[in-house]
């Protein structure tokens, strides 16, 4: 949330008054400011109603529009107003002490007699509530105001007063005594004897008076506010119902269904908009399928990515359309208390319930990367997921690192709460920024949607971040208005995150959606032991299915899951019990109408316990995003490759994350701050071609999905602080290499098993590795160089023998053997250079 409100409820109102207004009734607009614990903010501007106006008004002067057409001694103070706008009392014939008094003309001691403006504000807490109001005094009698409340004008609102400030916006809360000519401070207050709506008036006591803005509080104490003050909230009547359908129709794309709706604030409480409203969305297409019944949120004003708006009516619902022509929908709009995070089904609200239209989807346009031109990234039962639209499998490869990548200055309501781990600027990257790529609020994101540029441009597919880590290591990423306000979540702040996701989406990139991390994921530690209340009060329900987790789920999904390509990982060395994981896994499927991948991270030495209760039909995940040493992902990818399968339900296992936890993957040597050092430090003694080896390799030989770097904490560009993706430039490289590979040499690696007898390896260590079509297609890859035999005893016919290059790419290239002869162990021979470095070999049928 930022402390810009929407400006549009203001310039409604400045239109039916830029001229000169004797008397002037708001329209159906009309803003009802809101109290909120005790305080309450009110734009002077935004008025009600004006009545007793014949001799002397209330003009508003607004930035850009045309002054008033009234005597006023004095030029417009726009500059430094808030929101650009104030109400000045003219005209203005009484400047000085020297100036004709005339009492009830441009005098008036006697309130609510004179030029009385009426503002309608929604108290939710009773009591005694004292005036402050900012205003701007230019001379010695334009300089006072007299406020009441509901038609009556108490004493205690009686002749405020303005001494100090003269010449600038000046906040001040005195009333003027026979004693005191300056004014009592904590003598200007209003009694609000029940909750609800009322009126707050002022009336003129001096003309030529400029007031800016109102602030009532209970607290007695407070002291005067910094520039405009607090942000005022303001109610405005409920939407008509009207449906607007905007984006690009065409298949694959993203197509926003945008309801006017019920007013409401992101920091409401009764009603709650994310808990006790529930919208949802049926979207079919014309031939009965596909059909998705998509979460809809609250959106605030629409727009709130570049205005920043907490409140306003628009709700929202995303379709990413599988398939062109005619699609329908039907609105569900429900109300009730905490309707949205529980089975009941709530109270239909009328306009909204049960709107009904019709979308035409055109054929996609979109080509290469551009996810629009592939289709929705699948699970389909197998060890990889597929694009519906091509029919392509996915091999992955990119960052896991930093965790922290959205704790983002550029963000809203983003706050660095460790002294270690500063808020990103992604500045190294801000050049990596096009003309024409997305920003925010006048080039705000640049530096965060160049990162996403350089790595599209090296090769990369994929990148992981944390959507939520309050309490966590990093402790600067959360979608609340809060840190710790579970139950209200910040428009702005993920309307910008959307911005950044769907312009990766168009550049090729899958989204590693990492929704919490261990040290705030529920109530069981890494030994089992129950953590206490006090370890962890930043936990969703600590671990349970309950309606923080609920909540969280389905706002996350309703914003981001029209995305093409992601996963929902349901967190990051994942700790909770099998029947939270179960619970939470089950949600997941049952929110998410598009049927994302669902995996689960673990510690390596929890993995048997964590994800053993999981296979098969225990549970609906999807895959296993692994944690290990840089040299045990073979064998660990391999592992869960063959228990998942023989469970039953294949799972898409990757390696995400690799290590030592302090080193990971190191930086290149010639990386600045890494000093030319060609290995990770200490203990680890590993450099990144062992990386490329053991890690990229050997999870693909495996038969893995694929690979996301970690940075460990002790080097440079770290997972916490890192924001220069090209301190492992190099690793990127080889990353790009291997996916190129298997394209060009058109290898059907979904359709492949691990068969590392078939080359003497008996025990799956790091020697040689093979992946297997039998029959068909053999892959070699041979870390050491040298060379190695293949079986082809149950095959028949003769094959080609390719060598590809690991380290350069390029085309396959002859060895010193060409074509092998089935039905017997084959020698491959030695390759065509480098015998002593790595080599892939391609063993395909002729």
């Amino acid at each position: 949330m930022t402390t810009n409100a929407s400006l549009a409820p203001i310039a409604a109102l400045m239109t039916l008054s830029l001229v000169s207004m004797r008397t002037a009734v708001a329209g159906p607009e009309t803003p009802v400011f809101e109290e909120v614990g005790g305080l309450v903010a009110i734009e002077a501007e935004a008025f009600a109603r004006q009545t007793s106006s014949d001799r002397r008004a209330w003009h508003i002067v607004a930035h850009g529009a045309a002054l008033p057409r009234v005597p006023d001694g004095d030029p417009p103070h726009v500059l430094g107003a808030s929101l650009g706008a104030y109400v000045e009392v003219l005209p203005d014939t009484r400047r000085t002490h020297d100036d004709v008094l005339v009492p009830g003309e441009n005098f008036s001691d006697e309130p609510g007699q004179a030029a009385v403006l009426s503002y309608r504000v929604r108290f939710r807490t009773p009591g005694r509530y004292y005036v402050w109001a900012r205003a701007f005094s230019t001379g010695t009698e334009d300089n006072g105001l007299h406020v009441g409340i509901d038609g009556t004008w108490p004493e205690s609102g009686h002749r405020m007063q303005w001494c100090d400030g003269k010449g600038g916006w000046h906040w001040d809360s005195k009333q003027r005594t026979k004693d005191a000519h300056c004014g009592m401070a904590g003598a200007i207050y209003l009694d609000v004897e029940r909750p609800g709506e009322h009126q707050v008036q002022v009336s003129m006591r001096e003309d030529g008076f400029e007031l800016d803005k109102l602030v009532l509080t209970t607290n007695r104490a407070f002291a005067a506010p910094a520039e405009g003050g607090p942000v005022a909230r303001r109610r405005l009547p409920d939407g008509s119902g009207a449906v607007k359908i905007s984006g690009e129709l065409k298949r694959w794309h993203k197509v926003t269904l945008t309801l006017d709706g019920p007013f409401a604030d992101e920091r409401d409480d009764d009603p709650n908009p994310f808990t006790d409203h529930r919208m949802t969305v049926l979207f079919k297409h014309e031939s009965g399928s596909p059909s998705y019944r998509v979460p809809g949120y609250f959106a605030a004003d629409g727009q709130a990515a570049e205005s920043g708006a907490t409140s306003g009516r628009q709700w929202r619902a995303h379709l990413s359309p599988d398939k062109p022509g005619r699609w329908s929908y039907e609105i569900s709009f429900v109300r009730g208390k905490q309707v949205a995070v529980s089975e009941a089904p709530g109270e239909s609200l009328a306009p909204y319930q049960g709107r009904r239209g019709q979308i035409r989807i055109a054929p996609t346009d979109k080509r290469g990367v551009d996810l629009r031109a592939k289709g929705r990234l699948q699970y389909v039962g197998k060890h990889h997921l597929r694009f519906n639209g091509t029919g392509e499998y996915f091999l992955k490869a990119g960052p896991d690192a930093p965790e922290t990548l959205l704790g983002y200055a550029d963000f809203d309501g983003t706050q660095g709460r460790r002294e270690k781990v500063p808020l990103k600027t992604w500045s190294p990257h801000a050049h990596d920024w096009r003309p024409g790529d997305p920003t925010w609020q006048n080039g705000k994101g640049k530096g965060l949607v160049g990162a996403l540029n350089y790595l599209a441009a090296k090769g990369m597919n994929t990148f992981s971040f944390l959507t939520y880590n309050a309490g966590g290591d990093g402790d600067n990423v959360w979608p609340f208005v809060a840190r710790d306000d579970k139950q209200h979540y910040d428009c702005s702040k993920l309307d910008q995150w959307g911005i950044v996701f769907d312009h990766a989406q168009k550049l090729g990139l899958h989204l590693h959606i990492k929704l919490q991390e261990t040290e705030i994921d529920d109530n069981v530690l890494r030994d089992n032991k129950q953590r206490t209340e006090a370890n962890v009060p930043e936990a969703l329900d600590r671990g349970d299915l309950g309606p923080e987790r609920r909540l969280y789920l389905r706002e996350i999904i309703a914003r981001f899951g029209h995305a093409l390509a992601l996963n929902w990982n349901l967190g990051e060395e994942n700790t909770q019990s099998p029947e939270q994981q179960r619970a939470m896994s089950a949600f997941i499927r049952d929110t998410d109408p598009y049927q994302h991948s669902r995996v689960i991270h673990s510690f390596p030495e929890e993995q048997d316990r964590v994800y053993t209760p999981l296979l098969g039909d225990a549970s609906t995940l999807t895959g296993a995003s692994l944690q290990n040493p840089w040299n045990a992902a073979h064998r660990r990818t391999l592992k869960w490759l063959t228990e998942s399968a023989k469970a039953g339900k294949p799972w898409v296992v990757a390696n995400d994350e690799q290590g030592g936890a302090d080193t990971g993957v190191p930086p290149d040597p010639d990386y600045a701050g890494f000093g030319g050092k060609s290995q990770a430090p200490g203990k680890a003694n590993y450099d990144l071609h062992d990386v490329r080896k053991a890690t990229l390799w050997g999870n693909l030989m495996a038969g893995g999905a694929g690979v996301e770097y970690y940075f460990g904490y002790k080097l440079p560009q770290n997972d916490l602080n890192a924001e220069d993706w090209r301190s492992r430039d190099h690793s990127w490289d080889y990353a790009r290499i291997a996916l190129a590979i298997f394209r060009d040499a058109r290898i059907p690696f979904w359709e492949m098993k691990n068969a590392n007898a078939l080359v003497g390896n008996q025990n799956d260590d790091d020697s040689r590795w093979c992946l297997a079509k039998t029959s068909d297609i053999y892959l070699v890859y041979l870390p050491r160089g040298g060379s190695a035999e293949l079986d082809l005893l149950s095959a028949s016919g003769a094959f080609a023998v390719e060598w590809w290059n690991p380290r350069t790419g390029g085309a396959g290239r002859a060895g010193s053997v060409a074509r092998v002869q089935a039905g017997a162990r084959v020698a491959l021979g030695t390759a065509p250079s480098d015998p002593d470095e790595d080599w892939l070999v391609v063993v395909r049928r002729r």
